[in-house]
């Protein structure tokens, strides 16, 4: 059996990325989303064990030293982190996984899994950014500025990532989304691996 792609998807809070991979994850059922541990409180309508695995920092920190995260950051007070048991079962089996992480956990996952894929979006500007950013209705201008600070900081390492996808058009963006998940399935390695007995019958 192929062993599953694994996807890293990055973007700056607010260009619309969960959106996207929520969309994404309904029209294809071949790719599972790597669902992250975090210390943060659940947001109105999130659950345990589908948006996140909602712990304790104690519990993180208990993870975090018996080796179980492939990639852990703290963000706004708050630590994330990735299953690398779950993570390797998973692509074993053929699955093709996405993280949905910041460019840092990037970082880590790759010195892992060189072979990861990165793809990042970008908000069509920084003006349609904090307008997005303040219709969601949820922070306060201070958040606002820090987190529009941060989006500068992200996107300064758009160019460590193997695609670029601009959100300005959520369809135009979700069919790009999709067409590069559907590009990587296609490698040539993978297809003469995983049709091999096909291929060899017409040769």
């Amino acid at each position: 059996m192929s062993q599953g792609n694994l996807f890293i998807v990055t973007a700056p809070s607010g260009a619309g990325k969960t959106s996207l991979v929520r969309a994404l994850l309904e029209n294809d059922s071949k790719i599972k989303l790597s669902i992250s541990h975090t210390t943060r409180p659940p947001r109105p309508g999130e659950e345990d064990g589908k948006d996140y695995h909602f712990v304790t920092e104690p519990q993180f920190l208990e993870m975090l030293e018996r080796g179980d995260f492939l990639e852990s950051a703290q963000v706004y007070g708050n630590r994330y982190g990735t299953s690398q048991p779950w993570i390797e079962n998973a692509m074993h089996s053929g699955t093709d996984i996405l993280l949905e992480i910041d460019w840092q956990g990037a970082a880590q996952v790759r010195k892992i899994f060189p072979q990861a894929k990165g793809i990042f979006i970008l908000p069509p500007s920084l003006e349609s950014l904090l307008a997005r950013l303040k219709g969601r209705g949820q922070d306060s201008d201070e958040v606002i500025a820090r987190r529009l600070a941060a989006a500068r900081e992200d996107i300064r390492h758009v160019e460590e990532f193997d695609y670029v996808i601009i959100n300005d058009v959520f369809e135009t963006a979700l069919q790009d989304l999709i067409a590069v998940i559907r590009a990587q399935r296609l490698m040539a390695n993978r297809q003469i691996n995983l049709h091999a007995e096909m291929i060899g019958k017409m040769k």
